[in-house]
């Protein structure tokens, strides 16, 4: 864990940014002693903000098989073609 006071990112932002772009790794900035703030490459961030999104949309999906909220494949495509057919 890279951990740097709030001064260097003042100071000395290019080698942060230099240092995330490089190593994938995130940069944990502290004031007066104590976590405030994570500067991390913006490439692995949207990373990051895919892979969270990927696992809710399967916690959902686990939670609607778990609550019986399921329908077959047939029953599926047979609702899509209706509501196409419906815009027409």
């Amino acid at each position: 864990m890279n951990i740097k006071p709030s001064a260097e990112l003042r100071n000395k932002y290019n080698e942060i940014s230099n240092y995330c772009r490089e190593t994938k790794e995130p940069i944990y900035i502290t004031v007066n002693g104590r976590g405030d703030t994570v500067v991390l490459n913006i490439t692995e961030y949207d990373k990051m903000k895919a892979e969270l999104e990927l696992l809710r949309s399967i916690a959902e999906a686990e939670n609607d098989v778990s609550n019986g909220r399921v329908s077959t494949i047939e029953d599926t495509f047979k609702d899509i073609r209706n509501n196409l057919n419906a815009r027409k």
